[in-house]
């Protein structure tokens, strides 16, 4: 396991950062509570919300965010499930600063003991960008535990786009300028929310993102997912090709179901509807 406790560039920074994080907490949109609790590779803090006797969710979000991604979306999953946002490990949130090596089963021993810890025998997986790639780890190591499973642009699928890595590195040269067209880069189409620009400046100017490549999961690995999958993707993701991923899972998961959504990128946005009919929810919306 590789620890680093630099994650950010000061501790001041770090400051920063956690501010944001508590002011989207303090505008979270349902009641919830706060769970931390240890696993065999760092401590790890959960939001929980929704009713307890609900069935089990997780979300996993993607690298250099943390669990605020998902207060647009929080309220819909709540109202059908036991919804659990769990910080990863060695991002900008509140888990442990650990990195565990991606080709080792750290990942997925991790992700078990978030189960173990939660109680939860089976549940829904909801991943978006590294959290799709650590939603598929556990996937393909425990599928007897995963009840459905929504990748939303996955890595480790296919290789990502080169393209995208160089102009990535090039923009990131250049300050808040350059911050501010990754983003426009990363929104594909779409419009971009209001003040999240602004909140994106103060994360790279703050964080040190983890740097190196997604392992790509083996035809042996992605066998073993035969529970329900939904693949969620935009055309203008600028750092996956959606159509040549989906056409890879198609050819071993006998339950995929493919959503390309035209002109999104990689920034996923009003995906919340098909969800929840790929859940098996929609006919419960009063």
């Amino acid at each position: 396991m590789t620890t680093n406790p630099s994650i950010y560039k000061t501790p001041d920074g770090e400051k920063v950062v956690m501010a944001i994080y508590e002011k989207a907490l303090a505008n979270w949109p349902v009641p919830y509570e706060r769970l931390n609790f240890s696993a065999r590779h760092g401590e790890t803090f959960v939001i929980a919300c929704g009713p307890i006797s609900a069935p089990p969710l997780i979300l996993l979000h993607g690298a250099g965010t943390n669990s605020a991604i998902w207060g647009a979306d929080i309220a819909d999953y709540s109202r059908y499930f036991r919804v659990y946002a769990v910080d990863l490990l060695g991002e900008a949130g509140k888990s442990a600063p650990n990195r565990p090596a991606w080709d080792s089963p750290a990942y997925a021993e991790w992700l078990e003991d978030v189960f173990t810890a939660l109680r939860i025998e089976k549940a829904v997986l909801v991943g978006i960008s590294q959290g799709g790639w650590t939603a598929l780890k556990f996937a393909v190591s425990r599928p007897e535990r995963v009840e459905k499973l929504v990748l939303m642009c996955p890595g480790g699928i296919i290789p990502d786009r080169v393209s995208f890595i160089f102009r990535a590195i090039g923009l990131s040269l250049l300050g808040e300028w350059g911050t501010k067209q990754l983003v426009r880069m990363l929104y594909g189409g779409e419009p971009i929310p209001e003040g999240v620009e602004e909140i994106i400046v103060q994360m790279t100017r703050n964080f040190n993102p983890r740097m190196g490549v997604l392992p790509i999961f083996s035809d042996e690995e992605l066998r073993r997912l035969t529970m329900p999958t939904l693949l969620i993707g935009g055309t203008k993701d600028a750092l996956r090709d959606i159509p040549k991923i989906a056409a890879r899972l198609e050819t071993f998961l006998p339950q995929l179901e493919v959503m390309i959504i035209p002109g999104a990128g990689h920034v996923l946005m009003n995906t919340m509807s098909r969800i929840l009919a790929f859940l098996e929810v929609e006919e419960k919306v009063v």
